[in-house]
């Protein structure tokens, strides 16, 4: 391979690279925005910790004013960004990245598929009935930040190929997430705004076409969107995603538009839009028996398990079936073991999983009881998956061969 082959590989590979890299620095953000939320709301001090979430702040003006408080602003508000991140993330691998081959894209793609159903699954069978059902898709999703913040933190004991396998599993995750949050937890629909919001994107499709560079009347486009959505019922984060998704990923007269918004607007995502989140929605108060509550709760048992072994059973059992039909192949260096610990990782669900919940329960005490659910689950998971992948990264038996499929029975793969 020539020099210039390798720099233009290097170059390909450098907006995964950065991602991931931005992804494992808000991890540790986003812990210790947990941690301190849950020290505020657990300390003498914790009366405050509502009243500052609680606080009222209407924006807008005359009939357009949106009468919220501060959480929901940052709940429907600043998230919007963070969804717009993983639409442009989502957006570049279907076009450019390692998605945008049918072929390359069915082990990610069925991987997925199965950490979501079986989740959604053992959540319905153990949940029952009633009010606690309608959470079904609290633990679907990956928290790629934890996830990739525990793999960075086992370093070269991971090989490349398993964060590569995590974080192409998590970008579909992402896509399904999306959707079902779009479909299954919005409101009544109103369709006169659900119009504007076309239209508005509509706008932005047409200011692509006119050739537009500046950025400011995709900004009001976008917001106008973003409005328009929350009036409509659809979740108003969904606009963030739907206006990510029409970016263009190739050059446009020269400028990687995609790129830039991704290099500027990530580290605003992972660094200050999430761990905000989290500081607003991870203050538990477990002084007055909520972990004995927790405990006796369906909701709550239904939560950790779908997590810790919906995730870990849905996306191993669906990666050996890709692999031994021929579906799909492993990325290099990564064996079946590996596979079971990633897996286990990816156990991890948090930020979105705290998203859905507040979206799934109207009930303080349902959300209460289902944040614990994702706090034992998530770190389960977590802690498993790095026992799992530290006891194999010392195992000849879970490194993978040339081919990547060390561990794996499988049948001669389709050509």
């Amino acid at each position: 391979m020539t020099k210039l082959a390798v720099a233009a590989q290097v170059r390909a590979e450098d907006p995964r690279r950065d991602f991931a890299q931005a992804e494992v620095i808000g991890g540790i953000v986003l812990l210790a925005a947990v941690i301190l939320a849950l020290a505020w709301a657990n300390s003498p001090l914790s009366g405050s910790y509502e009243r500052l979430w609680a606080t009222p702040l209407p924006l807008g003006v005359g009939p357009l004013t949106i009468d919220a408080d501060l959480r929901h602003w940052v709940n429907e508000g600043l998230m919007a960004v963070f969804f717009f991140v993983v639409g442009l993330e989502i957006k570049r691998e279907l076009v450019t990245g390692a998605l945008r081959d049918a072929r390359a894209a069915a082990l990610p793609a069925m991987a997925a598929a199965g950490g979501v159903l079986l989740p959604a699954l053992l959540f319905t069978v153990i949940a029952g009935g009633g009010a606690a059902s309608a959470g079904w898709g609290i633990p679907m999703a990956t928290d790629v930040a934890f996830a990739a913040g525990v793999l960075a933190v086992l370093g070269s004991r991971v090989p490349a190929g398993a964060r590569l396998f995590l974080l192409s599993v998590a970008i579909v995750d992402d896509l399904i997430a999306i959707t079902v949050i779009a479909v299954f937890y919005s409101a009544a629909l109103a369709p006169g705004w659900l119009a504007v919001a076309g239209a508005g994107l509509a706008a932005v499709l047409g200011l692509r076409g006119l050739g537009v560079s500046r950025t400011w009347p995709y900004v009001v486009a976008g917001v106008a969107v973003w409005y328009a959505a929350y009036r409509s019922g659809v979740h108003a984060t969904i606009a963030g995603a739907a206006l990510a998704l029409l970016t263009p990923a190739r050059p446009v007269r020269g400028h990687q538009v995609l790129a830039t918004l991704e290099r500027r607007l990530h580290p605003v995502s992972a660094l200050l839009v999430v761990p905000l989140f989290a500081l607003a929605n991870a203050g538990l108060d477990l002084r007055g028996g909520l972990l004995g509550q927790a405990a006796g709760s369906r909701l709550a048992w239904a939560v950790a398990v779908g997590l810790l072994a919906g995730k870990t059973l849905g996306i191993g059992a669906a990666t050996l079936a890709a692999v031994r039909t021929g579906a799909g192949r492993l990325p290099p260096g990564i064996g079946a073991a590996q596979v079971w610990g990633v897996s286990m990782v990816a156990g991890i669900g948090f930020t979105v999983s705290l998203f859905i919940t507040d979206l799934a329960y109207p009930a303080a005490a349902l959300v209460d009881q289902a944040k614990v659910g994702i706090f034992v689950g998530s770190l389960a998971s977590g802690v498993l998956g790095v026992i799992v992948l530290r006891v194999t990264a010392r195992s000849p038996a879970g490194t993978a061969g040339p081919s990547g499929y060390a561990g794996w029975p499988r049948r001669s793969a389709r050509r």
